[in-house]
């Protein structure tokens, strides 16, 4: 059987986008929650918000080590997969990129040395502020990964002639029509997905009696930042999913699992798409919902799929189950949030042992609602690499072969496999340790060393059915 190196570059960037993605998600939202928590350390000289950020600082570190070395082979794999790509859209894509380094990694990177080793070396002043200088370096980031990100899905403020992008307007390129909607959703993912996973390990913390005024104060201040992010969220999705619709409705047809254009289309809760006979099959919809909330019209028209080429169409199922997947998650979220507020009305929040338990494995959900998210943006493009300008297939090293694109997709996975058991190993060494020593570590060495299990820490790590190692939640009395 002939390897195919279109199919093999999708799959590999596909893998290394998805093992990068979820850890900026997780560090920009926790970097903002540390520099809240820095400044209430200086504004009020609690000891407890010190320990707090002590804490979450080195989580921080190690996520960010792990970020870091999983994005730098993202900019190689343009060079080696998709170099048609890179030669036409260097005019732009090559100063945004540059322009991140420069202003964005440089800067978390000077400051984040300040904020894990200069607490007693530095004024309380100077440490709040590279706080706020990593937290504001993560934001900068992803302002200009978002720009190239979402150029590419709604290219604007360039001409493509003679197989280059050449930039007429630097403005309308990075502000591009779908930027500002995209940028506020992986905003609050982030802020979901930092909140979620602080109150989760709180939760756990708690359940197990550790460390309690500290972990109470932090699963307070996340409950109360959930609940009003995520329904936030489903707002802001709203109008990303209305923004779509304009720029790019076959993504949407295919979310919809919608064939024909009409109106009154159903909300299908559960269907099998048949791309290959351009229907459904088993479906289970609310009727007109999906033309309610694409179009605020119970008997609004939304575009199917019949309005595009086959060979134009994107792969149906997966966009199909990945929307549903981070909605699904969505709405779970807001169910938590808003049964905190409740159980903190009746004076239940901290003794509520279900809902502790049910904190603990919302922690990983966020990340399944991001990776289905980047599912449904990037799969839903296909063909396009640049929408309606560039395919996939034109955008592919043109000597690439499917040996070599098979070998090197090999390499990262076993690459990537080594480096995340490493840095969650490491991560639950972190946790175990918690928050008990967080505020005196200069008397570390005088402590003797304690033993390690997985079974004290929210997650153990085992083996999974290839043998790469994975994460999953830990139950109290094995599984």
């Amino acid at each position: 059987m002939e390897l195919d190196p279109l199919i093999l570059s999708r799959i590999q960037f596909a893998f290394v986008v998805s093992f990068h993605a979820i850890f900026p998600v997780f560090t920009i939202g926790l970097a903002s929650y540390i520099a809240v928590l820095e400044g209430l350390a200086f504004k009020t000289r609690n000891p407890v918000w010190t320990k707090l950020s002590s804490f979450w600082t080195k989580v921080f570190a190690v996520v960010f080590g792990m970020g870091v070395v999983s994005g730098i082979v993202m900019s190689f794999q343009f060079g080696t997969n998709w170099s048609a790509f890179s030669q036409a859209s260097a005019n732009f894509l090559g100063p945004i990129l540059s322009y991140e380094v420069i202003t964005a990694f440089f800067l978390e990177a000077a400051f984040l040395g300040v904020l894990l080793f200069g607490r007693d070396k530095v004024p309380a002043g100077v440490h709040l502020f590279a706080a706020i200088m990593v937290a504001t370096g993560t934001f900068i980031s992803s302002f200009w990964i978002l720009a190239a990100n979402s150029w590419m899905q709604t290219p604007a403020g360039v001409e493509f002639r003679e197989g280059v992008f050449h930039v007429v307007s630097w403005s309308e390129a990075i502000f591009n029509p779908s930027f500002p909607y995209r940028f506020m959703h992986m905003a609050l993912a982030s802020f979901l997905t930092g909140g979620f996973v602080v109150a989760g390990v709180s939760a756990w913390y708690l359940l197990r009696g550790r460390e309690v005024e500290a972990n109470r104060k932090a699963l307070s201040m996340c409950l109360w930042l959930l609940l009003f992010i995520a329904p936030a969220q489903a707002v802001v999705g709203d109008f990303h999913g209305l923004n779509t619709l304009e720029h790019q409705p076959a993504k949407v047809a295919a979310m919809e699992g919608n064939w024909e254009t009409s109106r009154n289309v159903p909300l299908l809760l559960f269907a099998i798409p048949d791309q290959e006979n351009q229907t459904n099959h088993f479906e289970i919809g609310i009727p007109s919902l999906a033309s309610l909330i694409l179009t605020h019209e119970w008997d609004g028209e939304v575009p199917g799929l019949n309005e595009v080429a086959v060979e134009e169409q994107p792969p149906v199922a997966i966009v199909f189950w990945s929307f549903r997947i981070m909605v699904g998650i969505g709405v779970l979220m807001i169910l938590f949030a808003v049964a905190g507020l409740v159980l903190r009305a009746g004076g239940r929040l901290y003794k509520t042992r279900w809902y502790l338990q049910g904190m603990r494995f919302m922690s990983i959900a966020p990340f399944f609602a991001v990776l289905t998210g980047w599912f449904v943006t990037e799969v839903g493009r296909a063909p396009w690499l640049v929408y309606g300008m560039m395919t996939q297939a034109e955008s592919v090293t043109p000597s690439l072969t499917g040996g070599m694109a098979l070998f090197t997709l090999i390499g990262y996975i076993v690459v990537y496999a080594l480096v995340f058991s490493a840095g969650v190993y490491y991560l639950m060494r972190v946790l175990y340790v918690g928050l008990e020593d967080a505020d005196d570590e200069e008397h570390a060495s005088d402590r003797p060393a304690r033993p390690f299990s997985a079974a004290h820490v929210p997650f153990e790590i085992e083996s999974g059915s290839h043998g790469v190692h994975q994460a999953k939640p830990a139950n109290e009395g094995g599984h």
